[in-house]
């Protein structure tokens, strides 16, 4: 009998079950269960290199066993700066094996962001790329970082003669950063794999319910925080995943691995359902549109887990109907609401299913998801996943509203954080009896479907990346000529949203658009730097002197509108 409360649930499709079994273990057990079923099974496909499940575990082996040689034990954090790549594979699984606590960091970070993160984790080892070294090295002193281990792509490339894989990655030659690996505490990867036993590795968690993952997000405020992530909230998504796309089969898909890991979204729905699922991860460390294509017509991927902008650069790619596309069965689109149009272009393109779902970090991440095979309601998130309760309530009052209409989205289930890291009254202001508070304004139809009617407070999504414009506000008041400053999100045909500044100048002062946008190159990754600046004498505020965003947003609204009338 379908519970009256969870009217999605008669929606599900017959195979898809309501509650789920919990998985009870730690996720090293997912490698160790694909590694006793398929030890010859392909995991790993990365620009020429092909490892089996039977091989990873033996480098994991390895390398759990040096980290454990240079002192590393259970709850120490290890921070991984690293793109995706076998490396990232290997050293995520080992210091889960040791109990150690994963920080994934963002290799695009800009020094202060690196800084930030690296003190509010207290994070005494990171295992990050030669070409990110320089950023490590230069806020090392200021961090509690004991000991840097660095690695390199070339460490898992065949050599050149043999790659039949048609990638080139014109960066691995061109750019060089010279390590000191004669200074005591700083350690080549390979060296490590290669000195280090392979002798296995019982894993030291001894509940499913010890932290596993810090994943920083910005969350509702703008400061990065870090959500707490543990071993079940993490194989619970992966077990969703799993069931969602009920026709896929345990050993015999290949997952398409351009979303970064070092996104709660890609490490969930690549790394983590692969090893779960068994399947081959085909790893793309950068987006290119040209390879894309030469990858599924060489590696023939059957899902496609991504963001809107990428199905967009492949749809509108001039030689995209001049390749083979079918392979793929099932892609699920996230981080940025997916164009209907966008959708209905990519599944008469390559004749699979694209679908819209939602999710956030702090829930591991995924919630809903439209129906993969099946009826589905285009331009919402669709239905809650398996095991997981949603609820829209009235921002003021914390009460359920009814169906249509709009409130406060709330979910809560097995995959959501016990809390953010060192932060009690943060944790306390989105948790409550279990109930997490997305920020998000959404509807619920009356047969369960969610819609978001408007995103977090502020928060801009471009490229599928959140952007916080507090955050981008902070570095432009650090210039010595700006007065006052304001960040918004503005429409944009390609990422979505596009971020930009508006910028008032003290009196006398002068700075140029290419000095400022110079300026923020040098402070913030690049995807957060703003694209648009606008110089003005005043910004609108409120009676108490409050910078007004949503007039700014509003003003762009209505010059968009002028804009297409006159077209």
């Amino acid at each position: 009998m379908v519970n009256k409360e969870k009217k999605w649930l008669a929606s599900y499709p017959a195979e898809v079950p309501a509650e789920l079994d919990i998985p009870d273990v730690p996720l090293t057990r997912f490698l160790e269960d694909a590694v006793r079923d398929f030890p010859d099974r392909e995991v790993i496909h990365f620009m020429g290199k092909r490892m089996t499940y039977s091989q990873l575990q033996d480098h994991v082996y390895r390398l759990a066993n040096a980290l454990r040689g240079l002192g590393i034990k259970k709850g120490d954090r290890i921070s991984l700066m690293l793109p995706n790549s076998p490396q990232a594979v290997i050293a995520y699984y080992a210091s889960l094996y040791l109990g150690a606590v994963v920080v994934q960091t963002n290799p695009l970070y800009m020094e202060r962001e690196l800084e930030h993160q690296l003190n509010d984790s207290e994070a005494e080892t990171i295992i990050c790329l030669d070409l990110v070294y320089p950023k490590v090295a230069n806020v090392k002193a200021q961090t509690k970082l004991k000991q840097v281990i660095v690695t390199s792509i070339k460490d898992y490339l065949p050599f050149p003669k043999n790659v039949a894989y048609p990638l080139k990655v014109k960066f691995v030659d061109k750019i060089k950063v010279n390590i000191p690996y004669e200074d005591k505490n700083i350690y080549r990867f390979s060296d490590l794999i290669k000195k280090a036993l392979a002798d296995p590795v019982e894993s030291a968690v001894e509940s499913p319910e010890e932290l596993a993952l810090l994943q920083y997000t910005g969350g509702t405020t703008g400061l990065a925080k870090g959500a707490m992530l543990t071993h079940r909230n993490l194989a619970t998504n992966a077990a969703q995943c799993a069931a969602w796309v009920y026709k896929t089969e345990r050993g015999k898909e290949k997952v398409l691995g351009l979303l970064p890991f070092f996104h709660v979204y890609g490490m969930t729905t690549v790394m983590n359902y692969s090893i779960y699922m068994a399947s081959t991860m085909i790893l793309i460390p950068k987006f290119d549109a040209d390879q894309l294509l030469k990858t599924f017509a060489k590696e023939k991927p059957t899902m496609f887990p991504g963001a809107p902008t990428m199905y967009v650069a492949l749809i509108n790619h001039p030689k995209a109907a001049m390749h083979d596309l079918s392979s793929v069965d099932a892609c699920i689109s996230g981080s940025a609401p997916l164009p209907v149009d966008v959708q209905k272009t990519f599944e008469e393109l390559t004749g699979g299913n694209l679908v819209e779902g939602y999710g956030l970090t702090e829930a591991s991440p995924v919630t809903h998801c439209n129906i993969v095979w099946g009826e589905r309601t285009p331009g919402s998130i669709g239905l809650p996943w398996p095991n997981t309760d949603c609820r829209i309530v009235n921002p003021e009052t914390g009460e359920e509203v009814a169906a249509g209409e709009i409130g406060e989205m709330q979910v809560k289930g097995p995959q959501v954080m016990t809390g953010y890291w060192n932060r009690p009254e943060e944790t306390a202001k989105v948790l409550k009896d279990g109930w997490l508070s997305t920020g998000d304004m959404a509807r619920m139809d009356e047969k369960g479907a969610f819609y978001i009617m408007d995103r977090k407070k502020d928060m801009i999504i471009a490229s599928g990346y959140n952007i916080y414009p507090r955050e981008v506000e902070e570095v432009l008041y650090t210039h010595e000529a700006i007065q006052e400053a304001a960040v918004v999100g503005v429409q944009h045909a390609y990422r979505g949203e596009t971020v930009k500044a508006y910028v008032v100048l003290k009196e006398g002062a002068t700075l140029s658009e290419e000095e400022l946008d110079q300026f923020c190159r040098g402070q913030m990754a690049k995807y957060k730097v703003p694209r648009l600046y606008e110089f003005r004498t005043d910004l609108p505020k409120s009676s108490v002197g409050k910078i007004l965003r949503r007039e700014l947003v509003r003003e762009e609204k209505e010059k968009l509108e002028r804009e297409a009338v006159t077209q």
